[in-house]
Formats: structure tokens, sequence, C-alpha cells
């Protein structure tokens, strides 16, 4: 059989793996698991192949790994980094059928699940039990828990529970060669050597194939609060954002949406939940949770008050359950609407807290200088800022050299207030190119020679996040 192309035998062989219902070379298939969510971008692999267990994808993998054969691991596709893009075509490995939680351990606080799960469905399995899993990607209802560990995911609540890596005790993993192994151990505390399961977090699948997942579990608060509170200035409302820590407040969620992005969405999903007037520039949603709903009143006050020295417009409370999944609806189409409006790719920029306003006024201004229009939302409360950019005439910032000038322009911004050019993201196919902005050559030797030491042929998701030479 031939190096480095799927040819017949390949095919064969895939099929004896897995069966021929799960390898799939129609032109629909190889289409729809050609792109995700990463603006316009189409790369076709050779053919799809899915796995239900551990044992056939290692079967693939040292097929694949034996002729030079490319593997692009894919979740729920809604990454949007490129990550699961298969840009050197081969085999895209869809682990959709690795869809079962399977234990739910209420004496440990721990849950063993496939990577195949969607995110949400875990959460509200463990919900039943009177257990949280925090880390709530706005994708949610789509991603896998699988996709959600390559990446390190983090969403709304990470700033007060942490991402996902602050939940992961151990990973069963397919490399590259072919081998399983189990990372760690399913314990709270581990020093036992190389911390592998931590270096698998956030690798954007090209170290391994995870196919088992051990959760921390934590218990699930009982009440939540939330408020919208709008400002005439984008930049009072970042400014409020790290005086209410420095006040010693820690809310379970504080999002900040500029009334750009909320009046392209609220036209799309029909709401009228959060006021868009023309003297509104960006709301802030705070959310508080805890087991003691008279403190939590108590915050939302000392909270809503402090505000009213950034200038503050009239503070809305949701009153009930509704109101609060309507906003919190809006927040999460937040992306989904702009990207219908025209805009490119989804910046994930992170700076220090006390930076936000630096880096949105440094946004502005690169959009006069460059002549674009810029939307920011995201996850304020730990200075992870989404930035959306419209350009006339550019509908992919990906391989346009005017747009690629422009984002390493704001990557340098990024950088020089302390932040970094990802916060939940990942770096992916399209992001690459700016690493060397935040590292040195030592940095990504040191990767690279990572990448080598897991996958020696460079097979699994090669050229996402750095080349290899």
């Amino acid at each position: 059989m031939e190096r480095g192309k799927i040819t017949t035998e390949h095919l064969t062989a895939l099929k004896e793996i897995v069966g021929d219902e799960f390898v799939f070379v129609d032109a629909d298939s190889v289409k729809y698991y050609g792109h995700d969510e990463t603006e316009h971008l189409l790369y076709l692999p050779d053919v799809v192949v899915k796995p239900r267990t551990a044992e056939e994808i290692s079967a693939i993998m040292k097929l694949c790994n034996e002729y030079g054969i490319p593997v692009t691991p894919r979740g729920g596709g809604t990454g949007l980094s490129g990550g699961a893009l298969p840009h050197l075509g081969g085999v895209l490995l869809a682990t959709e059928r690795l869809n079962s939680i399977l234990e739910i351990d209420e004496r440990n606080l721990q849950i063993t699940t496939e990577p195949g799960v969607i995110t949400e469905v875990l959460q509200n399995a463990v919900k039943e039990k009177g257990l949280f899993y925090p880390p709530d990607p706005s994708s949610r209802g789509s991603c896998f828990i699988g996709g959600n560990i390559a990446e390190n995911s983090g969403g709304p609540k990470a700033v007060k529970y942490g991402v996902v890596k602050d939940y992961v005790l151990n990973l069963e993993v397919v490399l590259p060669t072919g081998e399983i192994i189990w990372t760690g151990a399913n314990v709270l505390k581990n020093s036992t050597g190389y911390n592998l399961t931590q270096l698998v977090v956030g690798s954007e699948g090209t170290l391994g194939i995870v196919t088992k997942i051990v959760l921390r579990l934590i218990p699930l608060p009982k009440y939540d609060l939330l408020m919208l509170a709008p400002f005439a200035s984008l930049e009072k409302a970042s400014e409020a954002v790290s005086a209410i820590f420095r006040a010693g407040f820690v809310p379970s969620a504080m999002e900040l949406a500029e009334i750009d992005a909320l009046k392209i969405v609220s036209k799309m999903v029909d709401s009228h939940v959060v006021p868009v007037n023309d003297d509104i520039a960006a709301h802030l949603i705070i959310e508080v949770d805890g087991n003691n709903l008279d403190v939590l009143m108590s915050e939302m006050e000392a909270i809503a008050t402090l505000l009213q020295d950034f200038e503050a417009g009239e503070i809305f409370f949701a009153d009930d359950a509704q109101q609060k999944a309507e906003l919190w609806k809006l927040r999460r189409r937040v992306a989904e609407a702009v990207k219908s409006s025209g805009y490119t790719i989804e910046e994930d920029t992170v700076v220090p807290r006390a930076e936000l306003p630096a880096l949105i006024k440094g946004v502005k201004a690169l959009g006069k200088k460059h002549d674009f229009h810029a939307v920011c939302y995201g996850h304020a409360g730990d200075g992870n800022l989404h930035v959306r950019i419209h350009k006339d005439g550019i509908p992919n910032s990906h391989g346009n050299d005017e747009m690629q000038f422009i984002l390493s322009e704001l990557f340098k911004l990024v950088y020089s207030l302390g932040g970094t050019i990802s916060g939940e993201h990942g770096i992916g196919l399209i992001q690459k190119g700016y690493m060397n902005i935040v590292f040195q050559e030592a940095n990504l030797r040191l990767m690279r020679e990572i990448k080598k030491a897991f996958d020696p042929n460079n097979i699994l998701n090669a050229g996402k996040i750095f080349d290899i030479a």
C-alpha cells in the first residue's frame, strides 16, 4: 500500500476495523466533515471514519502511522480555530459514536465519560444528582466534551470556577502510534512523574485521541441571581469589571457585550429583553451563585451600587428562570449572529483583567487606522475578549495578507498588555502564524519536540498549532 495517500487497500482495511457502514467516501459526507465553525473554510478529507471503541481507534492509528496517512480527529465541529479541519486530506476520524456517560460516582464526586457526549447533556446528567460541572462554552448544546478537553474550553463560569483543565483527573488516550494509555489517576492530588494529563488537555488533538475522560464534580449551588447593567461607554463598562473584583466580589459569571453585537443577535432571535437604545454602548451581564439567597441578594445590591461609579444606567434584574434563560440565550448566540452578518473570525484575546479597557480602546483605534469595524464581547470577568472584524471585500481572514497584518497588530497589542492570543479557542490552523509574537523560539522548539515524542511520523492533526520542519 502506498504511503501518505488513501488507496483501495487502505479503505478495505478501515472497513475491516470499524465495519463498512462506518467508512464514508461519498461527496456529502466528506463535505460535511470538511468544515467547522471557523469562517467559511472547507478542506475535504479522503475518507471519514467513525469508530466506536479505543481499540478500533488504536487499529486505525497503527494503520495510518505505518503508511504515513494524515489523521484529523473531530468532535462536534464547533471549533473556531480550524483545529478539526482536515487540511491535509487523509482520514477524518469522527468521535461521535463514543457518546456514552460510563459512570457518575456520587461518593467521590467524579464522572467518567466518553468524548462524544455533548457538554450540556453531561451537565444535565450530573445536575439531576445535585452535582455541577461548571465549564460551559457558548456551544455547550452541540460541542463534545472531548473537544472541550482538546481546547481547554472555558465559558462564562470560568471566572469563578475555572476552565476544563481544573476538572480533568485522568484520560484514556490513543497515541498516534496506536498504544492506549491512561495519563494519570482518578485522584485529586498527583505528583507522580510528569503531568501527562494536563499536557494532553489543550493540545488540540495533536498528541493523542482522548477516548475516556474522568472529571471531578462539585455540589450544585442552590441559587443564582442575574443582572443586566447598561453603560453609555464601552470603556466605562470594562473599567467596572476590575472594580467589582477589587471590591471583594467574585461573580459566577461576568459577560460584556457591545451594543452592536446585541442589536444583531436580538434581531436574529427576535428578543426584546435587552434594551438596545442608541445611548447605550455596552451591557454587562453579572451573575452570582451560592447557597444563601440573602447573601446573594446583598451582593447584587452592593454590586449595583458600585456600578453607579462607572455611570451605569438603569439596571435590570432577571425575575425568574425564563428571563435568565433568555438573557443567556442572547449571550450564547452572539458569535453565531455576528458571523452571519459578515464578520470574520472570532478572535480570542485575553489580557489581565485590569487591562481590559486598554485592550478595547486599542481595538477601536486599530479599526480607525485600518478601516475596519469590530464588535467586542466575551468573558470580561477573566479578561477574555472576543473580537470579530468586518472589512469590506474580505470574507475570511485566513489567507488574506491584509487581514493577517491587521491581526498581527492586534496580537502585538494584546502581548504588550501582558496577554496572549487565545484564551479558550486554541491556535489550530489559522492562528499558528502568530505564535512567534508571544513565544520565543526556545518555547516553540520545546513544543515541537514534545509533538515529535508523541507523534514521531507527524500524522495526527499535523500542521496545527505550528508547522514541523
